[in-house]
């Protein structure tokens, strides 16, 4: 069996008791970073075997972890925040383990997106999730493409790329396009900024250091 565990974007105590539960029945955890699980494994006060499985190594160990599962082991797959395969590894391992039909169950939990869209406070019937785009070759292309969508459309940055990529939204959508940008969610510094892309430009610009995770969310057209 192999179990998907959510965990906190921020906030520790988001971790659901079903999770603790899993967490506490496996037979292994492969973690994204074993320093930032080991952390949260800790605050639990679970004591598992943690193995590195990230985007680095994902495709060298993936057929080893599908082989001990299928010995009948059990493990979690977890990530340093959110849910594993939404801008994160798991896909591979997951795939691997339904071809092999191991059993795969995903529990729900935290992802950042998902209270992003909400406290933006523009539409959230439809939207479609970018998630990073991509930091050289292709990136325009992506950005047009996403202006040009009905929808409301997200997207995760890093705080060193977030006045460029603010830059690019003005000139692919607008200056006046309602926008939302969400920094440290459930953290104790989270900061919600809402108004027309300039303003969150001009915001973004004039801070002297952007800390956190970013989420960016754009109002269709």
């Amino acid at each position: 069996m192999l179990y998907v565990i959510p965990t906190p974007i921020g906030n520790l105590a988001d971790i659901t008791l079903r999770a603790i539960e899993v967490l506490q029945k496996v037979d292994f955890v492969l973690a994204e970073d074993t320093r930032v699980s080991g952390i949260l494994l800790r605050h639990l006060n679970i004591n598992k075997p943690l193995r590195s499985y990230h985007v680095k190594n994902e495709h060298r160990v993936v057929d080893s972890v599908s082989q001990q599962l299928l010995a009948g082991q059990s493990a979690a797959l977890i990530t340093d925040a959110g849910t594993p395969g939404i801008s994160d590894p798991g896909f591979l391992l997951i795939r691997s383990c339904l071809d092999h039909e191991i059993q795969v169950q995903c529990l729900p939990g935290p992802t950042a997106f998902v209270p992003a869209l909400v406290l933006s406070g523009l539409p959230a019937h439809h939207f479609y999730f970018e998630g990073f785009l991509p930091h050289k070759k292709g990136r325009k292309s992506r950005i047009d493409y996403l202006s040009s969508l009905d929808d409301t459309f997200i997207l995760y940055e890093s705080p060193h790329r977030l006045v460029r990529c603010l830059s690019e939204l003005v000139l692919a959508c607008g200056e006046t396009r309602p926008a939302c940008v969400c920094r440290e969610l459930t953290k104790l510094h989270e900061e919600v900024v809402r108004g027309p892309l300039l303003k969150l430009h001009a915001w973004a610009s004039a801070k002297e250091k952007i800390k956190g995770e970013i989420v960016v969310v754009v109002a269709g057209m």
